[in-house]
């Protein structure tokens, strides 16, 4: 799919000055390297950083589903940092307790500096940002409906999930609260309906399962099924090098 359309078929030929390294040339035919998986010079293993000879058959394999992520010391589950243009997405990762980070206003070297400190997965629609050198993980989210986006995010990583543990709004983990605890805050006819509430520890939200509550469920028993059907991704070493 990131290929120019004139050379999407699985072998071609590609004109090499003899100092380019694999990783360049594959990024030079449109391919961000965190979308492959291993690479190959004439049928021996090699990194991004190989210089091939001229005539030399290089095998680029796809990204690897699930796809492990390196993980913190005492971390379970990879964090995510989405774009400006993933809101949708991030509110449903969160539904599925994701730590999931999301700013509608952040610029690409500023999304870059948070995924490198806090050591999340960057994603994104944009190939070139998931080509800055700076980058230590992303992904490039494939779909333009929010519901094929997520299906590919669980394929990719198949996270653990905790639904309805964390804040849509600001990604705050959700602390069940008594009633007579939020009264105050609620509408009469929300107060008359429901009796089991959750408040974010961060932003101080209160949640309860209101109409949409079906609808969301129903998202999250797809998102389990889905995760359910990919075999689990080895973990990761505590903060080994890049994936890409």
């Amino acid at each position: 799919m990131f290929l120019p359309a004139a050379r999407r078929q699985e072998r071609q030929t590609v004109a090499h000055d003899g100092t380019s390294t694999v990783g360049h040339i594959v990024e030079s035919l449109g391919v961000p390297l965190t979308e492959i998986g291993s690479l190959t010079a004439d049928g021996e293993p090699v990194g991004p950083a190989h210089q091939p000879a001229p005539g030399t058959e290089v095998g680029v394999e796809v990204v690897p589903r699930p796809q492990p992520v390196p993980l913190d010391e005492g971390q379970t589950a990879p964090r995510f940092l989405l774009d400006v243009h993933l809101g949708t997405l991030a509110r449903r990762m969160r539904l599925l307790g994701l730590d999931t980070a999301y700013h509608n206003d952040m610029d690409d070297p500023a999304l870059v500096v948070q995924a490198n400190e806090e050591r999340r997965v960057l994603l994104t629609q944009d190939r070139g940002l998931l080509r800055r050198r700076a980058l230590w993980f992303g992904a490039y989210v494939r779909g333009s409906r929010p519901d094929d986006q997520l299906h590919d995010l669980l394929e990719r990583f198949a996270p653990p999930l905790a639904p309805w543990t964390r804040c849509t709004a600001c990604n705050g983990v959700l602390v069940a609260v008594d009633k007579e605890e939020v009264e105050r805050d609620l509408a009469d006819g929300t107060r008359r309906s429901y009796d089991v509430y959750g408040r974010c520890t961060e932003c101080g939200q209160v949640y309860w399962r209101g109409a949409h509550g079906g609808h969301l469920e129903q998202i999250v028993q797809d998102a389990i099924r889905v995760v359910g059907a990919v075999q689990p991704a080895p973990m990761a070493g505590y903060r080994e090098g890049a994936a890409s």
